[in-house]
């Protein structure tokens, strides 16, 4: 395990960070506990979460997320966790969120009633990465920031970042942070994985030469890597079986963007890589996503101490030159699976 800096800021975490976003949906406080203290044992310090966690996003278990990490952080010092949390974007657009009764916005009423709302659930007077969970790229960026700057100011946050941002909003960002003074965003938490490599087209660059660092969530592709959707297997109780047979028109929509023939032949060869060099494909997929000089932190979830035991082992594995040269092979082979 290595510990890394978050953009310029003068905070540092572990290079693999929990993610608690089916924390609620998926497994029970208890199991979340279990998960939580075996990741702090082996040396994570790192745990992502947000105001609409769990998912899917639904009303009646909105927050739950936050109300559990905020339940187990009764049992620690809160001094040995770096906590990150996530305001949710505007309410219009793609999604209106079960939040703020849909009419959420990244302005200083709704940042500040979201800020109040998470360190309430939390149980703490501050977080150390207040992220934006997605933009509005026709709202003023100085606004956001604006609001997110007070929140350091007042010592309710440490460092900022944002989500699912692009590289047009990366930019905008930082040169409405460099005109206006205030605090910058020093973190981009956007899907990257071996599946998705879409990152390096261009916001790689950006994250390199201006030190925002990348948070890659799904660096196991939502479970895809694993290999368990290989084969027409639809496995009960994994996230994209339940989305696929239970869930609504979005949420199948995701599942069949992950679970395709392209990501599905990707992950063919990869397990097929994975059992020549004698490691998990899941620790294979973890530790590519690891060695990115542009990524801080890799944020990957686990619903059961199996699952996490089985990401552990990625914490001290580094892939050689040959097996990232194949693993490149095998991507240009299937390129953007995800789209």
């Amino acid at each position: 395990m290595e510990y890394r800096r978050l953009g310029k800021s003068a905070v540092t975490v572990s290079d693999l960070c929990l993610g608690t976003m089916m924390f609620g949906s998926r497994n029970t406080e208890e199991e979340a506990f279990a998960i939580m203290d075996r990741a702090l044992e082996a040396g994570i310090d790192f745990f992502d979460t947000a105001e609409i966690y769990p998912v899917p996003p639904k009303e009646e278990w909105m927050n739950r997320s936050e109300e559990m990490v905020g339940n187990w952080l009764k049992r620690h010092d809160r001094d040995e966790i770096i906590l990150a949390t996530k305001v949710v974007g505007p309410g219009h657009g793609w999604f209106r969120p079960p939040v703020r009764k849909g009419h959420t916005a990244l302005d200083r009423v709704h940042i500040r009633r979201a800020i109040e709302g998470s360190l309430k659930r939390l149980g703490t007077d501050y977080v150390d990465l207040y992220q934006t969970h997605w933009p509005d790229h026709d709202a003023r960026y100085e606004d956001t920031l604006e609001a997110l700057d007070e929140l350091v100011r007042d010592g309710l946050v440490r460092v900022i970042g944002s989500s699912n941002e692009n590289a047009w909003g990366m930019m905008k960002a930082e040169a409405a942070a460099a005109r206006t003074g205030t605090a910058r965003y020093d973190t981009v938490q956007n899907n990257f994985s071996i599946l998705n490599r879409r990152f390096e087209d261009d916001m790689a660059e950006i994250s390199k030469r201006e030190s925002i660092s990348l948070l890659p969530y799904s660096p196991l592709a939502g479970g895809v890597c694993s290999g368990k959707y290989c084969e027409g297997q639809l496995p009960e109780g994994a996230r994209f079986t339940d989305y696929l047979k239970n869930e609504g028109d979005r949420q199948k929509r995701m599942a069949h963007r992950f679970v395709n023939e392209k990501s599905l032949a990707t992950v063919s060869e990869l397990m097929e890589l994975a059992e020549k060099i004698g490691v998990g494909v899941v620790p294979l997929c973890l530790a590519w996503s690891r060695q990115h000089d542009f990524v801080a932190s890799s944020i990957f979830g686990a619903v059961t101490l199996d699952q996490l035991e089985e990401c552990l082992k990625a914490k001290d594995l580094i892939l050689d030159s040959e097996t990232l040269e194949e693993i490149d092979r095998i991507t240009k082979k299937y390129p953007y699976p995800l789209g």
